[in-house]
């Protein structure tokens, strides 16, 4: 090897090295996102009992958070546009802390419910500016694996609520409502063992450096160049000529250039982001994660064999996206998602024909299982969760940081992150109503159709984007 080879070998790897590192400090975003909205189930029964709220209230104070979340992805774009990703980092860092503070500390019901929304707003502006930063900072042939890292945060953060909630419980004598150290209730350390992991996120997003596409839309031309020479070496200078002809420097983006010219549709390339987002939520994978203990008692398992599927299904969800993260750059976003949709489709049609064609209890109005069936829905819910794991759930935040053009990029994702949450809230408030109307085998037939509309959109809207730079979309 020559030695100009090995010179810029080594400042690959090292460039290599400190993207990583600033990815990994962004997707702190996403464990706290996964964190926050995991942790409210392990305290739910106990904050009911302790403020005697009604089913009513106590289903409020759940899912009011995921509107907090679309008023935090929809504001997230905005801010980022005018004070930087990093900084809007910080913002949502400290709505973090704020909640987790106040939500073991509520004085009465209404107030608790207020620290959730504000929670919901940090969860919500982390799901914008984490993929947006990943995607701006990371070279076109890793930026697939680095956004990945994204959901993997979010299923990480999941997965160490959920144990976080049973260590506790299991340290206060088995109940939430008990008390423990120093007086205060298990629920309540429940909501503080998210303060650490916010201080850290805060911390970091005061260290790492902003994204140079930011900072050469703001002017900072040398900032931008420091930056790109640690990520990409002597191509630095020609990155900021690339950069710098695919913005508008003089111009902050606002959601008016989200749209067509003199017209209110918005661009093409939006629907598809607000299309994609929307998709991921509406073929009901929070459903899995929300409802699924609760779920498999109904059906006929024990409460020890539900808890134990539901950290089944969570391992799977990791394992998954680690999956993502290994072929997404390879296999690239489209092919990826085809498959998901169509393994979606299958395992959601077995789950929707198999509690529609179950025999219903007299007690409960609920289906019964037999042992047999009830081992096909439980193989169908974890291939189910296998599908989503490894396309829809990594590979739309993928996208959603890379699709958009440079100068709308903030923008277009925080319209298509509020939208999905809004798409979360809606799943996810109406399941109990049709599970109790129509049967779970409709809800699940609601869900295969979606999923099934996902090959269509994704074979005839969806672009591939790997190996393309940011610049050329």
């Amino acid at each position: 090897m020559s030695s100009s080879s090995a010179s810029s070998a080594v400042v690959e790897n090292s460039g290599s090295g400190f993207v990583i590192l600033i990815a990994g400090a962004a997707a702190l975003g996403g464990f706290l996102f996964g964190f926050d909205t995991a942790v409210i189930s392990g305290t739910v029964i106990a904050v009911r009992n302790s403020f005697e709220a009604t089913a009513l209230q106590i289903g409020l104070a759940v899912s009011l958070a995921l509107l907090g979340s679309a008023g935090g992805a929809f504001i997230a774009g905005p801010l980022a546009d005018r004070f930087g990703r990093t900084r809007t980092m910080t913002f949502a860092a400290s709505l973090f802390f704020i909640s987790a503070l106040g939500s073991g500390f509520p004085f009465g019901l209404m107030d608790f419910i207020f620290w959730r929304i504000l929670g919901g707003f940090g969860v919500g502006a982390a799901s914008v500016i984490a993929p947006a930063y990943i995607a701006e900072v990371s070279p076109a042939e890793m930026r697939g694996r680095l956004a990945s890292l994204q959901q993997l945060a979010i299923v990480v953060g999941i997965f160490i609520a959920l144990l976080t909630n049973f260590g506790i419980a299991r340290a206060v004598g088995g109940s939430a409502e008990n008390a423990g150290w120093f007086g205060f209730a298990g629920w309540q350390w429940m909501f503080w063992s998210e303060i650490p992991a916010a201080l850290l996120y805060g911390i970091m997003s005061l260290f790492i450096p902003e994204s140079p596409r930011y900072l050469i839309a703001k002017g900072r031309i040398a900032e931008a160049t420091s930056v790109l020479v640690k990520i990409v070496g002597s191509d630095a200078k020609k990155k900021v000529a690339d950069i710098r002809a695919t913005l508008d420097t003089e111009h902050i983006p606002t959601f008016a250039d989200l749209r067509i010219k003199q017209g209110f549709i918005l661009l093409p390339v939006v629907w598809i982001g607000i299309g994609l987002s929307m998709l991921q939520q509406l073929v009901g994978i929070n459903v899995i994660f929300y409802y699924g203990t609760a779920l498999w008692r109904v059906v006929g398992f024990t409460e020890e064999n539900a808890l134990q599927i539901g950290v089944l299904t969570g391992v799977v969800n990791i394992v998954t996206t680690l999956l993502a993260i290994r072929y997404v750059d390879n296999w690239g976003r489209k092919p990826l998602l085809l498959i998901g949709s169509i393994g979606m489709t299958v395992t959601l049609g077995i789950l929707a024909a198999v509690f529609g064609f179950a025999d219903v209890s007299p007690d409960t109005g609920q289906p019964v299982l037999s042992h047999a069936a009830g081992m096909v829905a439980l193989v169908s819910a974890n291939l189910y969760v296998f599908a989503f794991g490894f396309s829809w759930g990594p590979v739309v935040w993928v996208l959603l940081g890379e699709m958009f053009p440079n100068k709308i990029r903030a923008a277009a994702l925080s319209m298509a992150a509020a939208l999905q949450w809004i798409a979360n809230f809606l799943v996810s408030t109406t399941f109990p109503p049709i599970t109790l109307n129509l049967g779970l085998g409709v809800a699940y037939g609601i869900y295969a159709f979606f999923a099934a509309i996902s090959i269509y959109f994704v074979f005839i809207y969806v672009k591939e984007t790997k190996g393309r730079e940011l610049e050329d979309m």
